[in-house]
């Protein structure tokens, strides 16, 4: 957290707010209470003082006309006026970072930060990787990450909670969350992960050493949440016909200990599946290509213009390439 001196705080909260244009530092305070539902919290977050956030609101409401906060219950909330400056404070504060950036470059310098969110699978797979090569050709840049699901890493990236959210999506998936969800947003495809059935050993299909779809037609099914399915009743679907899913989990190691001990087979991702040592009893066979999910980068637009955002991007691909 970065703290403001003593004296600038203070002439935050003393000096008059004569000029007509919106400021950066006050579009990152009315997000903030946004975010944080009270003034207190927003200060601390920001690391300024609950008199001089205060005094802000007051002169910025002054200013607009209009109540840009309200008090509901014990919370604070944002009102239509102030939901409108959150709604543009993302992209402004990345506009800002990008010149920031390239002035820095100008300067020579090569440092700065980046905030990584990912799906779990990625968590022991990719990001080890990537932080190592950054690491190596970029020392000083500082990386934090999150590990999340895509349609939550998306909104991250949305509300500027994240720089980068590292996401995927399966062909013809209905709940693909890089459709309306990533609207305004740049989404970048940085590579494939192939999707593999997870069989017993024994099964008929393992013993041949491939697998087509229709031949599972019969069998239990064990799937993911109602979410994370997509892609599994799409895959029966073109095959011809409607998974019989007796078992629910979003587990991985669930999902292989349940394969093994014959009670159904199911589909993972390659990553998903090399996160950790495969159980004894079960055998994957990857599946066509085609079938393959698709990782992506996503960002707000313009944001590859911020070194330390366009760095990661940089290293991701390295890191993805086949």
């Amino acid at each position: 957290m970065q703290y403001m001196p003593d004296c600038y705080v203070r002439s935050m909260a003393e000096s008059p707010f004569d000029d007509p244009e919106l400021d950066v530092q006050i579009l990152r305070v009315v997000r903030a209470i946004g975010d944080t539902g009270s003034i207190t919290a927003a200060a601390r977050a920001l690391g300024y003082s609950q008199p001089a956030v205060s005094q802000q609101m007051k002169r910025l409401e002054q200013r607009l006309g209009v109540p840009a906060v309200e008090r509901i219950g014990r919370r604070m909330r944002l009102t239509e006026a102030g939901r409108v400056l959150a709604r543009h404070a993302a992209a402004v504060t990345t506009a800002l970072d990008a010149a920031a950036g390239e002035l820095a470059e100008l300067r020579g310098l090569r440092s700065g930060r980046v905030r990584l969110v990912g799906f779990p699978s990625a968590s022991p797979t990719v990001i080890p990787q990537l932080l190592a090569n950054l690491g190596a050709q970029h020392p000083g840049l500082s990386v934090t990450y999150v590990e999340a699901e895509p349609p939550e890493a998306v909104e991250a990236v949305r509300e500027d909670r994240a720089d980068i959210a590292l996401t995927f999506s399966y062909p013809g998936d209905r709940d693909d969350p890089h459709g309306s969800s990533a609207s305004g947003l740049s989404v970048r495809a940085m590579g494939s992960d192939e999707l593999l059935v997870v069989l017993p050993i024994g099964h008929a299909a393992a013993e041949a050493g491939r697998v087509e779809v229709e031949a599972l037609a019969d069998e239990n099914w064990i799937a993911g949440c109602p979410r994370c399915r997509g892609h599994l009743l799409e895959l029966c679907g073109r095959a011809g016909f409607e998974p019989r899913i007796g078992f629910e989990t979003d587990n991985v190691v669930a999902v292989e200990a349940l394969v093994a001990q014959g009670i159904g087979v199911a589909t993972l991702p390659r990553m998903a599946v090399d996160s950790f040592p495969q159980l004894p009893g079960v055998v994957t066979l990857p599946l066509p290509r085609a079938e393959a999910r698709t990782l992506h980068a996503v960002t707000a637009v313009g944001a590859d213009r911020v070194p330390s955002v366009r760095m990661t991007l940089a290293a991701l691909t390295r890191v993805l390439a086949p």
